[in-house]
C-alpha cells in the first residue's frame, strides 16, 4: 500500500503517502492501528454498541509526547480526528468514520500525593484506576457511577456521583489539567495559569484540546461506606417515591442517592432506592433507618461496604456491547403526578434491560459558584436519565422511541438544563440542546475559548462548539 485513504475534518477523503505515515509511526513509543492489523476491532470498540465506526487509523498511544505528535500529523494533513479516553460517551464520539482515532486508553496511570491529598490521573484512565489507588491510602474524590467510565469524558463535562453532594462535581474537585492544543503544544490549566481554559475544561468538554493529565483534590472517603439499596414492587412505587422525595428534602450532605427503575435477574421490574452516607458507618445506618423501615422492601442491602464496591454497583446493569439510547434533562420539581407519569413509562420499558434513574442533587453541588465552571445547573434539585439498553438491532426504533416518550412524558416538570455527558448526537439532540448543556451566558465565553484555542475545529468529535458560528448562524 503506497498511500492511506484517510478522511479530512470537512468530509472529503484525502491520499497520505504511507512514508509520512511511518514517519509518525518511527516517532511513537505507541503504535498505529490499521485495519488490517491484529486487535482493530477490539481497538475501535466502545461501550455503546450501536456505534460500529471504522478509523482508517488508531494511535494507540502511550504518553504525551504520543499525543502532540499524532495531533501535529493530524493539523497538517487536516484529518478527521476522535479522541478515546475511557470511551464511555454515549454518542460514541471516542470513534470516527475513515478518520484518525487517537486512543489514550494505555494513559491510565494514577498517582496519590497524600501529604497534600491530591492524585493525578492519566487521560486514559478510569474511575476503577482512580479508585483501586486513592483507596489504599483511603481517599477519594467524586468520581463516576460505573467503574469503567472515563476519568477524561466525566470530568470534561461535569462528574456527577455519589459524593456530588458532600464534594461537588469531578470538575469542581479539578486543581489542574494538562492540555495538547490544536497546534501541539502542551499547556497545563489551573487556577494559577490559563484560567480561562481551566474554566472552559470543567464543564466544556473536549473542545479545547486533548486532555493527558488530571490533577484532583482527594478526601479521606471509606475505605467503608454505609450503602446499598432496597427494592419494591411498581404497585408500591408511587407512595416510595412521595416518600422518598420528602426524605432528601432533609437529607445530610452526606448522603447521595437515586431511585431507579430497573428488573431484577429474575425479571421482575422494580423500583430500587440507592444510597450511599459518605461519613461515620453508625451515622449513615441511624441516618437511613427511617427510608428502610418506612415499608417493607423486597430486598435490603444496605450495610457497611467498601467504597470499591459501591462504585461498582452498577457495572453489572451497563456492560459493554449492548445498544444505548439515552435522553436526559434536569428537573426543576418532582410532584406526584411526574410519579404517575414516571411509573407508567416504567411499566411500558420494551427491553427489560432499560432503566430509569431520578437522580438527587444538593449539598455542596448547589452551594458552589455559578461562575466557578461552564456547568452551570446547580439549582436544579434532580436529573432524570432514561436509559434505553437492549440486544439487537432490529429492536433499534420501538427502544428509542419509548426513551423519547418518556423523556417526553416528564418535559412538564424540567428546567432548560440538560447534563452535557448525557446528550446524544447533535442530529437527534440538535444544537439548541447543545447551548441548553453549556448554560445560559456563558456559550460566548465557550465560543471565544474555541476561537482561541482551536479555531479550526480540529477537535470536533464531541458536544462541539464551532469556531465559525457565526458565519453558519448556529442556534
Amino acid at each position: 500500500m503506497s498511500a492511506l485513504q484517510i478522511a479530512t475534518k470537512d468530509g472529503e477523503s484525502a491520499e497520505i503517502k504511507m512514508a509520512a505515515v511511518e514517519v509518525l509511526e518511527r516517532d511513537l513509543r505507541g503504535s498505529l492501528i490499521f485495519p488490517y492489523s491484529t486487535g482493530y476491532d477490539d481497538a475501535r470498540r466502545i461501550w455503546n454498541g450501536m456505534i460500529d465506526r471504522r478509523p482508517a487509523v488508531i494511535a494507540h498511544c502511550v504518553g504525551t509526547a504520543d499525543v502532540v505528535s499524532t495531533v501535529n500529523f493530524a493539523r497538517e494533513h487536516d484529518l478527521l480526528v476522535a479522541v478515546k479516553g475511557g470511551g464511555h460517551n454515549v454518542a460514541g464520539d471516542a470513534v470516527c468514520e475513515g478518520g484518525l482515532m487517537i486512543d489514550l486508553s494505555a494513559m491510565r496511570s494514577v498517582h496519590v500525593d497524600v501529604q497534600a491529598r491530591r492524585a493525578r490521573a492519566g487521560g486514559g484512565a478510569t474511575w476503577g484506576d482512580f479508585d483501586a489507588e486513592t483507596q489504599v491510602y483511603g481517599l477519594a474524590t467524586t468520581g463516576g457511577l460505573i467503574s469503567d467510565t472515563g476519568v477524561a469524558g466525566l470530568t470534561l463535562g461535569g462528574g456527577i456521583g455519589w459524593l456530588t453532594p458532600s464534594y461537588g462535581l469531578a470538575c469542581d474537585n479539578l486543581l489542574s489539567v494538562d492540555v495538547v492544543t490544536a497546534e501541539g503544544r502542551v499547556v497545563t490549566a489551573s487556577d494559577a495559569d490559563r484560567r480561562d481554559l481551566f474554566w472552559g475544561l470543567k464543564g466544556g468538554g473536549g473542545n479545547f484540546g486533548i486532555a493527558t493529565s488530571f490533577e484532583f483534590q482527594v478526601y479521606p472517603v471509606g475505605p467503608v461506606l454505609f450503602g446499598g439499596m432496597t427494592l419494591y414492587t411498581l404497585d408500591d412505587a408511587h407512595e416510595v417515591l412521595q416518600y422518598f422525595r420528602d426524605f432528601m428534602t432533609n437529607a445530610p450532605n452526606q448522603l447521595g442517592a437515586l431511585a431507579a427503575f430497573t428488573t431484577t435477574p429474575d425479571g421482575l421490574p422494580v423500583l430500587a432506592l440507592i444510597a450511599v452516607y459518605n461519613g461515620d458507618l453508625s451515622d449513615g445506618e441511624a441516618t437511613l433507618e427511617a427510608l428502610r423501615a418506612f415499608r417493607k422492601p423486597l430486598l435490603d442491602t444496605f450495610a457497611p461496604t467498601s467504597y470499591r464496591r459501591i462504585q461498582t454497583l452498577f457495572d453489572a446493569g451497563a456492560p459493554p456491547g449492548l445498544r444505548y439510547y439515552w435522553k436526559s434533562s434536569f428537573l426543576d420539581c418532582l410532584p406526584d403526578d411526574a410519579f404517575t407519569a414516571v411509573i407508567e413509562q416504567a411499566k411500558n420499558r420494551p427491553s427489560a434491560k432499560s432503566k430509569i434513574f431520578l437522580e438527587f442533587l444538593g449539598g455542596a453541588f448547589a452551594r458552589i459558584p455559578m461562575e466557578s465552571a461552564v456547568f452551570d445547573h446547580r439549582r436544579s434539585p434532580y436529573n432524570l436519565l432514561v436509559i434505553g439498553s437492549w440486544q439487537d438491532q432490529e429492536d433499534d426504533a420501538i427502544n428509542r422511541n419509548w426513551a423519547r416518550d418518556t423523556w417526553r412524558a416528564m418535559d412538564s416538570y424540567a428546567s432548560e438544563g440538560v447534563y452535557v455527558n448525557y446528550l446524544g448526537t447533535e442530529a437527534d439532540e440538535g444544537s439548541n440542546r447543545l447551548q441548553a448543556a453549556y448554560g445560559p451566558g456563558k456559550f460566548e465565553k465557550l465560543l471565544a475559548l474555541k476561537q482561541k484555542y482551536d479555531p479550526t475545529n480540529l477537535f470536533r468529535m464531541n458536544q462541539n462548539i464551532r469556531p465559525d458560528i457565526n458565519e453558519r448562524d448556529q442556534t
